[in-house]
């Protein structure tokens, strides 16, 4: 199959990314950090949150060599452009820059934000975007030759994730400050005001999201109030829901989507294999190294590296496209 020369619709990617170890981001985040009467959440207030560690790069490369049928792809960064001279000289890919001066327009007073719920929020308005995109977090990389239909169906998001019941989250109130379970509120928060339940949500997994513009534009409008509100944090709130979790159950609800119920992908959570036997991390790359794989998520590389030392020279063959085991 010709993927260059498919019968398809156009899709983009979009990818958020910020430098933070720049002296212009620290000294922001800082001064706006002093401004918050509320105690920030462990999630929202991490400097890992803002760290580089070139995943940038590794993402970049796994649509050049896995979906090259991509029309075209946007970089979403803050306020100025990036010291990527590497990046062109590494990659054939093009890529363009897009700031959140530039999605967020009449909405300004809710910048400078180092928050990706509220830059999610925004992505849809870039000028110039195709109608179905993929939405990439930086540390979300392709594992694997990826068809236009893994990702849309005609003009269906195919979904990936699961059914779940999280409503015993919203009776113990000590799970509210556990950062793993950040996420688990965002969605719940999405699905509650999508007309779901937290007893029954779909909660979308760490990959690629598909998503419709048109879609995000009738949210927008459809809640408009609560999308202001959303944007308003410059910083993760558990008053936040997240955007693309609600844009999957609006499709779900309207029964514009399909749902994947296929296991291709595979996240590496933060702290995965610390205090436990390294043959077991072993395992788990080893499983994200097979053809089987579409996506995989790795949140935080320096972490994986004190477990597996090898385990960015492993994700660089694995997004270059060469065939690895296990480091």
């Amino acid at each position: 199959m010709d993927l260059l020369n498919t019968n398809i619709v156009p899709i983009d990617a979009v990818i958020t990314w910020v430098d933070g170890s720049t002296a212009s981001h620290r000294h922001e985040r800082a001064k706006y950090m002093a401004k918050v009467e509320d105690p920030l959440h462990e999630n929202a207030s991490n400097p890992h949150r803002w760290d580089n560690n070139d995943e940038i790069l590794y993402c970049l490369q796994s649509i050049e060599n896995f979906a090259p049928w991509t029309r075209k792809i946007w970089i979403v960064i803050d306020s100025e452009l990036p010291n990527l001279t590497s990046l062109s000289e590494q990659l054939q890919v093009k890529v363009n820059f897009v700031f959140h001066r530039d999605i967020f327009d009449e909405f300004s007073a809710a910048l400078p934000t180092f928050n990706s719920l509220t830059i999610e929020s925004m992505i849809w308005k870039i000028e110039g975007l195709s109608e179905h995109f993929m939405y990439f977090n930086d540390d979300v990389f392709l594992s694997a030759p990826l068809l236009p239909t893994d990702v849309f169906e005609g003009s269906l998001p195919v979904l990936r994730g699961k059914w779940v019941d999280y409503s015993e989250l919203l009776y113990l109130p000590e799970k509210r400050e556990d950062p793993a379970k950040f996420n688990h509120f965002m969605q719940i928060n999405a699905a509650l005001l999508a007309g779901f339940d937290a007893k029954n949500l779909f909660a979308s997994a760490h990959v690629v999201h598909p998503i419709r513009l048109s879609i995000m534009a009738e949210l927008f409008d459809k809640y408009h109030a609560t999308f202001l509100e959303n944007i308003k944090y410059r910083f993760r709130d558990l008053r936040q829901f997240s955007p693309q979790s609600l844009h999957n159950h609006a499709c779900i609800a309207s029964e514009k989507a399909i749902v994947h119920t296929e296991d291709d992908y595979i996240h590496i959570v933060s702290g995965q294999g610390i205090g436990r036997p390294q043959i077991e991390t072993l395992a788990l790359l080893q499983k994200a190294s097979s053809p089987e794989n579409k996506f995989l998520c790795i949140n935080d590389l320096p972490q994986l590296e004190t477990v597996i030392p090898h385990a960015r020279e492993w994700l660089r063959d694995v997004v270059g496209g060469f065939t690895v085991g296990a480091p």
